[in-house]
């Protein structure tokens, strides 16, 4: 390899950042009327953009955050965790009108529901320099909102030379197969649904139907199997890979972490199998503590 091949080799991450508010050791999810306690709770940042550049960072991969964080209170409460996760904060944009954001997650028996806000544009001002950094080699868009709002960042990411990867993160009006989902894709190199999402945008429901379905639109797609492991497909090739077995306390980022585990192997080996089970290996780590970062378990 060349010294400029070296240094290509940082992974930027677009998205929202949330405050995320985490109840575990929930008996019962609440119900209207009624008011239910949990065990224990958690303030951590959150999003799939920076999860995934935590875990990413955590693995020894170069990433930039490409996010909008609000000046309110809550919003700066997250500044010592970000702070602290070895991510490159240069290219975070901070406006009054970009929080706060937060996400609270109910989480019961290893399944979790989510309420969350968005607040103001999730475009930073600094969305074309961040593009045109020295040293990126990959764009990861952490959801499908963002790229909606946002529909030229991976015509801009391609023309500067760049891979693109997204996870469209569950969104009730965005993710239906009448929304014109794929044709905002456009581009995209990778694709990370999980099995809920593959569903949702393709009416199929074997897990093999999906990928055929999904491969029609995207060169290479990842399918998250939760407790199940995951699959790929690329051209003719289908592969899969078993979940590894851990006590789990939390599955919010799973997903994300699973991405950044996946992205830090594919941008290095062409081994899809290798780059499952690394995808697999980050996703594990990240069930056994609350919250999505990989800070917690340390």
């Amino acid at each position: 390899m060349t010294g400029t091949t070296l240094q290509k080799n940082k992974v930027l991450c677009l998205g929202r950042t949330y405050c995320d508010i985490i109840f575990t050791g929930l008996h019962d999810m609440p119900t209207l009327g009624r008011e239910r306690f949990a065990k224990d709770v958690t303030i951590v940042a959150g999003g799939g953009a920076y999860i995934t550049a935590a875990h990413l960072a955590y693995l020894g991969r170069a990433a930039a955050l490409l996010t909008r964080l609000g000046t309110d209170p809550l919003s700066q409460a997250l500044n010592p965790e970000l702070e602290a996760s070895g991510i490159d904060l240069g290219l975070v944009e901070h406006s009054h009108d970009a929080g706060p954001q937060p996400t609270v997650a109910l989480v019961k028996d290893g399944e979790r529901a989510f309420i969350s806000r968005r607040a103001g544009t999730s475009r930073p001002a600094t969305l074309e320099k961040a593009l045109s950094t020295p040293g990126i080699v990959h764009l990861h868009i952490a959801e499908f909102a963002t790229l909606k709002e946002n529909p030229d960042v991976v015509a801009i990411a391609k023309d500067r030379g760049l891979t693109v990867s997204l996870d469209p993160s569950w969104d009730d009006q965005l993710i239906r197969r009448d929304s014109g989902f794929f044709e905002t894709c456009s581009g995209v190199d990778l694709f990370l649904p999980n099995v809920e999402e593959g569903k949702a945008l393709t009416g199929e429901t074997s897990e093999e139907a999906i990928l055929r379905h999904l491969q029609a639109h995207f060169p290479l797609v990842v399918l998250k199997r939760g407790e199940h492991g995951a699959m790929a497909s690329h051209a003719s090739t289908f592969i899969s890979a078993e979940a590894l077995p851990v006590d789990v306390i939390d599955t919010t980022g799973a997903g994300d972490a699973f991405n950044a585990g996946f992205l830090h192997s594919w941008l290095t080996t062409p081994d899809l199998e290798r780059s499952l089970v690394a995808g697999i290996e980050a996703g594990a780590r990240s069930v056994q503590s609350a919250g999505g970062a990989p800070t917690r378990l340390l």
